[in-house]
């Protein structure tokens, strides 16, 4: 299975106020393990920073000016995403973000719904963590994932915790050592490779369960799902509000 854990910075909270998106991170797992591979670019949204938005990632508009329009991206970000599964924290604001970006190239790109599945994390966590915070940073102190080089939000390194949350939060751990990744870092939109998780490092071996111990297993979950009145996650989460 291919999943992208995504994350986006904008302009500011409102799509429906104009906001736009200024910066995509994205990183790579297969079978539930970091590839090493990401999609990293700015973006010039061709509009201000609002200051609340500024307060919250630091970039600025000078920064910006500079850097590719969205058009010029969007077929090497399309590409990079398409027929994954895409791991987001409140997927409702960074897919609404994209998808209102896609819908001013009128490029015939159409919606992320029609190239990838989705699966929020804030759901995700809302549900296993009833009445708790589940922001990224709670869950980190929850998880035990070390992001104290998030002094501010920033979409890779954003993507790259989340990575590591999603895997524990379900079941799977990864390594939780995290790149450092300076202002304006692998800024060019470039699909390349991150000091995360050396992509030479040997598979794990895998122990398959035996045809009784799957049945046992399932017997087990059913029990233990009727006792708490609990729902199984569907596959593909629907896509929440925070």
């Amino acid at each position: 299975m291919r999943e992208i854990v995504l994350d986006t910075e904008t302009t500011g909270i409102e799509v429906r106020e104009g906001h736009r998106i200024i910066e995509i991170g994205c990183v790579e797992l297969l079978d539930r393990r970091l590839t090493g591979r990401h999609f990293h670019v700015y973006i010039n949204p061709q509009r201000e920073v609002e200051e609340g938005a500024f307060a919250v990632h630091g970039i600025s508009d000078a920064f910006l000016a500079d850097k590719p329009l969205f058009a010029d991206v969007v077929d090497d970000f399309m590409a990079f995403i398409k027929g994954a599964r895409l791991v987001i924290h409140n997927a409702a604001f960074d897919v609404g973000f994209i998808d209102a970006e896609l819908q001013l190239l009128r490029g015939g790109h159409g919606q992320v719904a029609d190239h990838c599945s989705v699966v929020d994390t804030l759901r995700i966590a809302r549900d296993k963590h009833p009445g708790q915070r589940n922001s990224l940073d709670a869950l980190c102190k929850r998880y035990g994932v070390d992001n104290s080089q998030r002094d501010l939000h920033g979409a890779l390194l954003d993507a790259e915790i989340l990575a590591d949350v999603y895997l524990i939060m379900t079941g799977g751990q990864t390594a939780l050592s995290l790149a450092s990744h300076a202002a304006g870092e692998n800024g060019g939109g470039e699909v390349g490779t991150i000091r995360r998780l050396d992509p030479a490092r040997p598979a794990l071996p895998v122990i398959r369960a035996s045809e009784a111990e799957l049945v046992a297993h399932e017997e087990r979950l059913a029990a233990i799902e009727k006792a708490a009145g609990f729902v199984a996650w569907p596959q593909t989460a629907e896509l929440v509000t925070e």
